[in-house]
């Protein structure tokens, strides 16, 4: 229940998860690194990867400015699919992605999201980690469990209401709320972050 509770909101994985989904593109392999990227993370902070995080200050900040700037990006990206005026053309496009750069998409995405650290190694980690060994083993295999099923669950059900979300007027309205989600996201990291520099040089 933890782990479905971090992983729900809307954030970059969920979306470009569903956008896969809609588009039917490389959507289960999408779903299927999304959740071997979260099994290693919580994996990581459940067994003593949050100590690290939290014992680099720069690291984190390092993490949390690359975010910035790559959620910047994409969302800048999904403004500018929503506001075109030829969407048929600009959805065209996005189906002649190659593996390869899905995949790259991908890991941005996941690894240069600050929140996913705080999650899985910040809070899974902190929880996590008081457990005894065979608890922790526990533990860790129901987070990653919530992942697997609702990563899973999002690329298959967007797949299959893909026939009604491939309208030109549901991708702009998802292509904008995406975007939003992206910039809202990035600025509060960069107030964040903000935070974070100030207290490295104070």
């Amino acid at each position: 229940m933890l782990g479905a509770a971090l992983i729900l909101p809307l954030g970059p994985q969920n979306a470009f998860v569903m956008n896969q989904g809609i588009r039917r593109q490389y959507h289960i392999m999408t779903a299927f690194l999304c959740t071997m990227s979260d099994m290693v993370l919580i994996c990581a902070g459940v067994f003593g990867g949050s100590a690290l995080l939290m014992q680099s200050p720069w690291l984190l900040a390092l993490v949390t400015w690359g975010g910035v700037a790559f959620l910047l990006w994409y969302g800048y990206g999904a403004l500018k699919t929503a506001l075109n005026s030829n969407l048929e053309l600009a959805s065209a496009e996005a189906l002649r992605q190659g593996r390869w750069r899905i995949i790259a998409t991908m890991l941005a995405v996941t690894w240069l999201n600050p929140h996913v650290y705080l999650d899985t190694f910040v809070v899974l980690g902190s929880l996590g980690g008081q457990l005894d060994v065979e608890p922790k083993r526990w533990f860790a295999l129901g987070t990653v469990s919530a992942s697997f099923l609702w990563f899973f669950s999002l690329a298959l059900l967007a797949a299959w209401l893909a026939p009604r979300l491939r309208t030109a007027k549901a991708q702009r309205i998802i292509n904008t709320m995406v975007g939003l989600v992206m910039w809202f996201i990035a600025f509060r990291l960069a107030r964040e972050g903000i935070h974070h520099v100030q207290g490295l040089f104070s």
